[in-house]
């Protein structure tokens, strides 16, 4: 039994088990799921349509029979229709060309939502020839690009062959890659918004992260502070090698950080590493990185941490901490900036800004021989020194409040911290520096369920009495100060605000007094028995300092 088909006239031969052995294939429609397919791969190489839409013309009019191909969109802002690209020559063609919705026929392909196809457009009064590229004996196909809505977004428009005796069968294909398109632009608009979003969220944290470790998150009013405050914001726009020495807990993490987030490098990589953490082998694979089967438990290439931060800065805590065998490892890619992975032999070379932190006495290892003495130069570029807390004492009320206020946010509830607090805070020695402040203030609001931190609370928290001995009384927070002179009649003292309760009132008028009851008595207006009767009823601890 034999066919015939309907498109090329061509005869297929076929069986009662199926095809013939040998049949003949239809062409067009071969070399039409030819074309789709190519197209669909051009489409393809990139989420851009800017990009491949050149390309997919070209194509059609080399194997699609289509030519003067044209793609346009949608312009959201301005609504007109704009011309993206055409297949044609180059010189003839001006891309400001641009149509209202329903003006000519491109406009009335998007204002009527549906494939319109002329047989000969010399016979189509909606034909503008704005272009001047078609010829007006040949026919005209144009088909919406939806984006799985009801409304279009842009017109794919060709002029097929003349005379093709396929014309409906062409308006198909391309109302197939109309499809093809819009399925591209859909996808290529999703992927943008959410490269936007993702960008939108990255500068969002950068402005974050920099304001979390700007200079205001820093607190500090005294003359030591101030020093270190000038030397970061001079030493912040170089790549100089900086050397931050301090006690424990004096905040030497904070002043790496406000160093790299207000210097050029802010948005390059930042990474840490506590040198003290690790034992040399794991350190040397830590920083160096190391290459598949270099140890056992090496799997596979791990790039270390100066290979992470190339072009950013890397912040060695505890640097004092490494042994002599590894020092001379560190050194060579200090001074040269450069390295081998562990277990590798090709030299890397990093752009990195190095900033280290100590609490040892550097000088007494070098001359110990516990620390390299061309290492230790190398790394005392830009010495920053952090005062303790006991040398800044009159820091703490500014800085106690910082840090309730950074309490009751982790709490989620408000915290106040109360005048009495502060001056017991500020007669303790504090050898564990802002970080001991800081854990005395959050295990006292811990117990404190009103979230009022007084004398009482912060005394709970487990506030080393034997600290307070032999440690010279402090001066009062600068809401407690005396007035100066002359001011006497206009400034009010502790012990006369009455927005504190008795108990209150009479610790403080007993810290004026020096604890002093008589003293006291006086300035609360009252007689030594009546105070001694209060401290009693009151609970209040009398402390002589």
């Amino acid at each position: 039994m034999s066919i015939q088909c309907p498109a090329t006239s061509d005869e297929v031969i076929t069986h009662d088990d199926g095809l013939c052995p040998k049949p003949v294939f239809c062409s067009f429609y071969r070399r039409e799921l030819e074309t789709l397919y190519k197209v669909s791969q051009l489409l393809g190489r990139s989420l851009d349509l800017h990009d491949t839409a050149r390309e997919v013309l070209r194509l059609l009019h080399e194997e699609g029979r289509l030519h003067y191909g044209m793609i346009c969109l949608l312009d959201k802002e301005s609504g007109l229709l704009r011309i993206i690209d055409i297949h044609q020559d180059e010189a003839t063609f001006t891309k400001n060309v641009s149509y209202l919705p329903g003006e000519g026929i491109v406009g009335s392909i998007l204002s009527e939502k549906k494939l319109i196809v002329v047989p000969r457009i010399a016979e189509e009064p909606r034909f503008l020839d704005r272009l001047g590229v078609y010829d007006p004996q040949r026919p005209f196909v144009g088909a919406p690009i939806f984006l799985g809505s009801n409304e279009p977004v842009g017109v794919f428009a060709a002029q097929p062959n003349f005379a093709d005796k396929f014309l409906e069968d062409n308006a198909k294909l391309m109302q197939m890659i109309a499809s093809l398109i819009g399925q591209a632009i859909l996808l290529s608009s999703s992927v943008q918004e959410e490269q936007e979003k993702l960008r939108a969220e990255r500068d969002s944290l950068r402005r974050r992260v920099k304001r979390q470790h700007g200079f205001e998150n820093i607190i500090g009013e005294t003359d030591a502070m101030r020093l270190v405050f000038d030397q970061v914001r001079m030493v912040a726009k170089w790549n100089t090698t900086v050397l931050i020495r301090g006690e424990s807990g004096t905040g030497k993490e904070l002043i790496a950080n406000a160093i790299h987030y207000n210097s050029p490098r802010a948005n390059e990589p930042y990474l840490k590493l506590n040198c003290a953490a690790l034992p040399d082998n794991l350190l040397e694979s830590e920083l160096f990185g190391h290459e598949k089967g270099a140890f056992t438990g090496a799997t596979s290439m791990r790039k270390g941490r100066f290979e992470q931060a190339d072009g950013g800065t890397l912040f060695l805590d505890e640097i004092g901490e490494i042994t002599p065998a590894f020092q001379s490892k560190l050194l060579r890619v200090l001074q040269e900036g450069e390295f081998e992975r562990v277990g590798g032999n090709r030299t890397h070379k990093v752009d990195v800004r190095i900033i280290a932190a100590t609490n040892k006495d550097l000088e007494a290892a070098v001359e110990s021989g516990d620390f390299r003495e061309d290492l230790y130069y190398r790394l005392n570029v830009m010495a920053i020194n952090m005062p303790s807390l006991r040398e800044r004492m009159d820091d703490i009320p500014e800085l106690a409040r910082f840090l309730i206020g950074k309490i009751g946010q982790q709490q989620g509830r408000p915290l106040t911290l109360k005048d009495s607090a502060i001056r017991l805070l500020m007669r303790h020695s504090w050898p564990g520096n802002v970080r001991e402040l800081e854990n005395c203030l959050e295990r006292a609001s811990v117990m404190s369920p009103d979230g009022v931190l007084d004398r009482d609370v912060v005394s709970l928290s487990g506030l080393p009495e034997k600290a307070l001995i032999g440690v010279p009384a402090q001066p009062l927070p600068p809401v407690l100060k005396a007035p100066a002179a002359g001011e006497q009649d206009t400034a009010e003292k502790a012990w006369q605000n009455e927005e504190l309760d008795e108990r209150e009132r009479v610790i403080a008028a007993l810290e004026e007094a020096g604890w002093v009851q008589a003293k006291a008595a006086r300035l609360l207006d009252m007689t030594p028995r009546q105070i001694a009767y209060r401290i009693k009823i009151l609970g209040i601890s009398v402390r002589r300092i």
